[in-house]
C-alpha cells in the first residue's frame, strides 16, 4: 500500500445525503468577511464539499479511492442530510453519482476509516424532516432514529478516536456550532465527555434558547403574545418551545444579530429529536385545562401553575400593554436608582 498522507492539517470530507442543503447555506452565513480563510486559519483542510469544491466526478472518486487506500488521511467525515436506507434496506434510493454504490454504503465504509464522524444538522443526527410522516425512504440519523439510539451505524459504533457520532443538531445548524466543533476536534480539545446524552457538543447544547431571549420580561410576568407580530412571550399561545430547546440561539446570534424569536418566530425546538412531527401546528401551544403541555425544562407542573398565577397577578400595565402590541407602546417609568 502507498505511504499514508503526512499532511498535518485536520482533514474534513463533507458528504451530502438526504436533505435540503440548508446547513451548508447556513455555514456560508458565518459571521466573518472571509469564510474561505477561516478553516485554514484553524488548521482545517476541506478535502471536498459538494457545493464549495471545484473538483467533481472522477476527481472525487479518486479522492475517495485515496482515502480507502490510506493515501489520504481522513480526520473528520461530515455528513449533511439523513441516511436513506430504502427501499427495503438496500439504500438504492440514493446512489453516489458515478460509483453505482448507495450513499449509505459509502457512509458506513468511510465512517470506519475516519477518526471522527460528525453529523451536521438534525437530519443527519436524528432523521429530521427527511424522516417525516410514513418515511418511505427509510431515512434515519447516523447513530439515532429519532430519540432511539441505532440509526445507520448502530448504537454501539465508535470512531477510530473512540467517539460516538458527534451530533451537531439544528435545522439548520448555526455556523459557529459547526466551525467550533471542528476546531475543537482539530485542536484535541473535545472529548467524548464534552457531548451531552444525545451526542451534541455541550458548548451549545447545555444552553436553552430561552437564555438571552429578548422576550424574557414578558415570560417572567406571563404576559403573552396573542397573535403573530405581538411582542409578548410566545410560549403560552404561539407554540414557542424556547424554554425546552437545547441551543444558544439567543446568546450566539446568526450574523451577530438574529435569531428566530428575535425575528418574531416561535422556537420550534429544531435541535431536538422528532421536532419535525410535534403532533400539533408549529404556531400552536397544545394545552390541557388551559395549561401548556410542554412546560419549561426542569420545572414541575405544580410550580409552573403557581408561578404563572402569581406572575400574571403582578404584571405591570406597561408589560401587559406591550405584550399584545407590535411595537413598544409604553416605555419603562423613570425611577431614581441611587440610595440618596
Amino acid at each position: 500500500m502507498a505511504a499514508a498522507d503526512t499532511n498535518d492539517r485536520f482533514t474534513v470530507l463533507w458528504l451530502q445525503s438526504g436533505g435540503c442543503g440548508g446547513c451548508s447555506m447556513s455555514l456560508l452565513c458565518a459571521d466573518t468577511p472571509d469564510f474561505a480563510a477561516l478553516w485554514p486559519d484553524l488548521g482545517i483542510e476541506l478535502l471536498w464539499h459538494p457545493s464549495l469544491s471545484q473538483a467533481t466526478g472522477a476527481e472525487l472518486i479518486a479522492l475517495l479511492d485515496d482515502i480507502r487506500a490510506g493515501r489520504r488521511r481522513l480526520d473528520a467525515l461530515c455528513v449533511e442530510g439523513a441516511a436513506l436506507r430504502g427501499p427495503n434496506g438496500t439504500g438504492r434510493f440514493h446512489i453516489l453519482a458515478g460509483t453505482g454504490r448507495p450513499m449509505a454504503d459509502w457512509l458506513r465504509e468511510l465512517a470506519a476509516l475516519a477518526r471522527h464522524v460528525v453529523a451536521v444538522g438534525t437530519c443527519a443526527t436524528y432523521g429530521g424532516f427527511s424522516a417525516s410522516g410514513s418515511n418511505p425512504t427509510e431515512a434515519c440519523g447516523l447513530q439515532y432514529e429519532g430519540a432511539r439510539p441505532g440509526g445507520l451505524l448502530g448504537a454501539d459504533w465508535r470512531s477510530a478516536a473512540g467517539f460516538p457520532v458527534v451530533n451537531i443538531a439544528g435545522c439548520p445548524t448555526h455556523p459557529d456550532w459547526v466551525t467550533g466543533t471542528l476546531a475543537q476536534l482539530a485542536a484535541g480539545d473535545l472529548a467524548p465527555g464534552d457531548l451531552d446524552a444525545l451526542g451534541r457538543p455541550r458548548f451549545y447544547a447545555d444552553q436553552l434558547v430561552h437564555h438571552g431571549c429578548t422576550r424574557n420580561e414578558f415570560y417572567e410576568f406571563k404576559a403573552s403574545a396573542e397573535k403573530p407580530g405581538d411582542l409578548g412571550c410566545m410560549m403560552e399561545h404561539q407554540g414557542c418551545k424556547g424554554t425546552q430547546a437545547h441551543a444558544d440561539c439567543n446568546t450566539r446570534l446568526w450574523n451577530g444579530q438574529g435569531s428566530c424569536t428575535r425575528g418574531g418566530y416561535a422556537c420550534i425546538s429544531c435541535t431536538e429529536p422528532g421536532f419535525q412531527n410535534p403532533g400539533h401546528a408549529f404556531d400552536t401551544t397544545p394545552k390541557i385545562a388551559g395549561i401548556p403541555i410542554g412546560l419549561p425544562t426542569d420545572m414541575p407542573k405544580a410550580w409552573f401553575v403557581a408561578l404563572a398565577s402569581l406572575s400574571k397577578s403582578a404584571t405591570p400595565p406597561r408589560v401587559k400593554k406591550n405584550a399584545v402590541a407590535d411595537h413598544r407602546v409604553v416605555a419603562p417609568a423613570i425611577r431614581k436608582t441611587t440610595l440618596k
